[in-house]
């Protein structure tokens, strides 16, 4: 299993180290969640911080753009170095365009989607991304809990991808822990992303590698 432990829930006041952690680590990705306080009630970091975060990571960078709007910062995220742009699809309007921008730029397009919004809105963009989030919370904040639910929708995902002959892969984020991961992984995923069960973790870079292991 990849495992992308979100930046998100690490400390602030030490990002260096917890950055350093996850080089050390069996971590496949670092995950960067952005929020903007319109699409999602938060805020998180921008791209002030994320180049700094850019500049001290080993770990190619998976950006999660909780945002509105999300095209008009490709060019930003590429610049980041970033290997995966992940934007959600309720926040595109025209997200074929927005997908082909990515690409364009040379990276990885992933496309997210909320717990309300049916896996069945990919139907005529799953043979054009790489990737799929699939949220199993309501994105805007950390630390809460697993929506079972998410599992079936891992499994419809999943089901969609191999009737089409889509190459996306399936990544998850919210309340990822080694219990929720291994039905997770049990259900067709391919990225687990963890930010409280692993940065809360008297041991972050062995909870890393528990996931890895699903």
């Amino acid at each position: 299993m990849k495992v992308a432990p979100s930046l998100l829930s690490g400390n602030f006041l030490r990002l260096e180290q917890d950055i350093d952690m996850v080089n050390r680590s069996q971590a496949s990705y670092l995950h960067l969640d952005v929020m903007d306080g319109v699409f999602v009630p938060n805020i998180s970091f921008g791209f002030p911080v994320m180049q700094a975060v850019a500049s001290r990571s080993e770990k190619p960078l998976d950006v999660h753009l909780m945002i509105v709007e999300p095209q008009k910062w490709v060019s930003q995220v590429r610049d980041l170095g970033a290997e995966i742009m992940n934007v959600h699809q309720e926040a595109c309007l025209h997200l074929h365009r927005t997908v082909q921008a990515i690409h364009d730029a040379g990276m990885k397009a992933g496309v997210t989607l909320c717990p309300a919004t049916p896996v069945a809105t990919l139907v005529d963009i799953i043979g054009d991304v790489d990737l799929v989030l699939i949220m199993s919370v309501n994105p805007g904040f950390g630390g809460q809990p697993f929506i079972p639910h998410s599992v079936k929708k891992v499994e419809e995902l999943r089901r969609l991808i191999d009737a089409t002959g889509s190459k996306a892969l399936i990544e998850v984020d919210g309340g990822v822990n080694v219990a929720t991961g291994a039905q997770l992984a049990a259900a067709g995923a391919d990225i687990l992303v963890a930010g409280n069960s692993v940065f809360s973790a008297a041991d972050p870079s062995g909870a890393i590698a528990a996931l890895a292991a699903l």
